[in-house]
């Protein structure tokens, strides 16, 4: 049995290590979330006459809200009229109409949608009519990008306890269905069912009520706002929701089956106290026997059928409006998903299960068969996951400099703990084929040993002894009591099983928390660049230099295209005036390695706010003379900024370096 077991964990581990290998060895970057593409007028850019409306471009359709798209002049007046559309019914557009007459300035639009994936986004930019000028919009104006504190605690508390109810509810059905059909009957089992049930219906509930504060930034007495309601149920997540609440009623129909059909008691037929000599009556009674049998196996079967397809039904409404709905390889994606999903409730919730079925008395063949099941779950969850991880990654790097891939790791860890505890759950397993045989057997011995001195007793009740008899039947109960508590509590293997159980449960809850956080937590461009700042920076003077507001600043930036050219490696010089919110007249100057002015085919320079998801910022650039140019900046915001410089040496040799800049207090 050991060596079985070795060879299936050897399977498995060549099947992930083969399957990393080519994920990983071709990984290509994905993007999860919308972002925006184009402007209409372009960012930073400078117009001669006012726009009559402002037209935004996404990477992908976005859902709109009356406040999904506003624009304010220099003053924070707003100058649309409130009313953003999409462009010719395209939903990767979103367009505002602007009042007529606007004054000379410069104007800032701040945007707020919600991508395919169901996660929120937003940002700002800039626009100047005639000439930039200075503007008062502060922050609070500008970028309502945060959620609530409050809504977003709770938001993600429910979306965590939906991923947990949704494992003990499909999980302890798989359960009950396909290792330990008795356990229908069983109170614990039936407990653990409906908690998973309430647990879905009330977080569902929650969800769809907190959805709509925590898209616009809103606080928690908004959660009861019913036109907010009503527009997150116009959303694909909203539907989502709708269909998974019906699915729950469904589901409240199958419980009652599911209790009704296997854990209502079945007469029996009575054990032989031998077999028959006889082949043909042998046979007779080997046909009586699975007829008896069949109504539970037909039982079984349907509502196995019944219950994958609600499951499967079920999982839908998380993986069709979340990251494997949007982005590269849709329709692989979704599959897996759910498979990774399904795998994960069945593991979970048939832990769930099988810690309550060791303290009432579950036999140690339903041990054995949910041990060789999970073993499979495990398998799907390993393959799915690593492919899902690939998908969101995209790279290597993005492990250690995103948030994502940090929290993949954190991830990673747990289910490495759990295989653990997994692993010393199977030991436990072996110990309890035999363990639980012996003292079955010394019961039984006991028993068979009573029995004579009993049955004369019995004999004498019959003769008319009532109050024997009635002891005797105490006795009996008293008998059948211990035994049936003692197969509960178990021999040192089944209680040292129990115990791995439950803690193995607790690492598996632990990584559905893991697991809500990562879907909150998209991998960004803008994160991975400000982590490899202060490394490009660290080089040049004034790294990571407070600026002080109404003074200038310079940064050095050292670059190198990895071309042969003389100007495929230098320094890029900016220099920001005042390093204050509004205007800032800026200068770029590119040396060459000797220190000369160098001159390069393409160049760009733009500001990036990642703690508020605003930019990059292009700058629009003017040649003053070889290897020098200037622009004016538009900063909205205090904060620290990233500051990146494009460089194209020539038609393939291309680098960007950053550096971070202090604007404000």
């Amino acid at each position: 049995m050991v060596t079985g077991a070795r060879r299936r964990l050897g399977a498995l581990l060549a099947v992930l290590v083969a399957a990393l290998g080519l994920v990983l060895g071709g990984a290509t970057a994905a993007s999860a979330h919308a972002t925006l593409e184009g402007t209409d007028p372009e960012r930073g850019s400078v117009v001669a006459t006012a726009p009559a409306a402002v037209t935004l471009t996404f990477s992908e359709g976005v859902s709109l809200s009356a406040d999904s798209v506003r624009v304010l002049d220099p003053q924070g007046n707003a100058v649309d009229d409130g009313k953003p559309e999409h462009v010719d019914g395209r939903s990767a557009t979103a367009r505002v109409a602007l009042r007529s007459g606007l004054a000379n300035g410069t104007y800032t639009v701040a945007w707020r949608a919600v991508s395919e994936d169901s996660h929120p986004v937003g940002g700002a930019f800039t626009f100047s009519v005639g000439a930039p000028s200075d503007t008062s919009v502060n922050a609070a104006a500008v970028q309502g990008a945060e959620a609530d504190g409050a809504v977003a605690f709770a938001y993600g508390t429910a979306r965590t306890v939906a991923y947990v109810a949704f494992a003990l509810l499909a999980g302890a059905a798989a359960f009950v269905v396909v290792v330990w059909p008795g356990g229908a009957a069983v109170r614990g089992v039936q407990r653990l069912l409906m908690t998973g049930w309430v647990a879905l219906l009330l977080s569902t509930v929650a969800v769809l009520m907190l959805r709509g504060p925590y898209e616009r930034g809103t606080g928690l007495g908004q959660s009861f706002d019913l036109s907010l309601v009503r527009a997150t149920l116009d959303e694909r997540i909203g539907t989502a929701l709708a269909a998974r609440l019906l699915l729950l009623a469904a589901a409240g129909v199958f419980l009652s089956l599911l209790v009704g059909q296997l854990g209502t008691p079945r007469p029996t037929p009575p054990a032989e106290a031998e077999e028959p000599a006889d082949a043909e009556e042998a046979e007779l009674r080997r046909l009586e026997r699975a007829a008896a049998e069949r109504p539970q196996r037909d039982a079984r079967l349907g509502l196995g059928l019944a219950g994958l397809v609600l499951a499967l039904a079920l999982t839908a409404t998380w993986v069709g409006a979340d990251h494997s709905s949007v982005g590269i390889q849709v329709p692989l994606a979704l599959p897996m998903a759910a498979l990774h999903l399904l795998a994960m409730a069945g593991w979970l919730g048939g832990l769930a299960a099988l810690a309550v079925g060791l303290r009432r008395g579950l036999p140690a063949t339903a041990v054995d068969r949910f041990s060789k099941l999970a073993f499979w779950l495990v398998a799907v969850l390993a393959v799915t996951g690593v492919y899902q991880s690939w998908r969101g990654l995209g790279s290597w790097s993005a492990l250690v400099d995103t948030e994502y891939g940090r929290l993949l790791l954190v991830k990673v860890g747990c289910v490495a703990a759990m295989l653990g505890v997994a692993w010393i759950s199977r030991a436990w397993t072996a110990r309890l084929r035999t363990s639980d045989e012996t003292p079955t057997a010394a019961v039984d011995a006991a028993t068979a040993g009573d029995t004579d001195p009993q049955d004369g007793a019995q004999d004498d009740a019959r003769d008319g002894d009532p109050e024997r008899a009635a002891q005797l039947a105490r006795q009996r109960a008293l008998r059948e009591r211990a035994r049936g508590e003692r197969t509960a509590v178990g021999s040192p293997a089944r209680a040292g099983l129990r115990r791995s159980v439950v803690v193995e449960t607790a690492v598996a809850v632990l990584v559905l928390v893991v697991t809500t956080m990562l879907t909150n937590s998209p991998p960004g461009r803008v994160a991975q660049a400000v982590a490899d700042a202060p490394a490009t920076a660290g080089t040049g003077a004034g790294a990571g230099a407070s600026a002080v507001p109404g003074r200038t600043e310079e940064l050095k930036l050292p670059y190198d295209t990895g071309g042969r050219t003389a100007n495929a490696k230098g320094t890029a010089v900016v220099t920001v005036n005042p390093v204050a919110t509004g205007p800032n007249a800026v200068t770029l100057k590119l040396t060459d390695s000797a220190g000369q002015p160098a001159d390069v085919p393409e160049l760009e320079l733009a500001f990036t706010l990642p703690d508020r998801d605003l930019g990059p910022l292009p700058v629009t650039l003017q040649a003053q003379g070889t290897g020098s140019w200037t622009g004016t900046a538009q900063l909205p915001l205090n904060g620290v900024w990233v500051v990146s410089v494009t460089v194209r040496s020539s038609d393939i040799d291309q680098v960007t370096a950053t550096q971070q800049l202090k604007v404000g207090p």
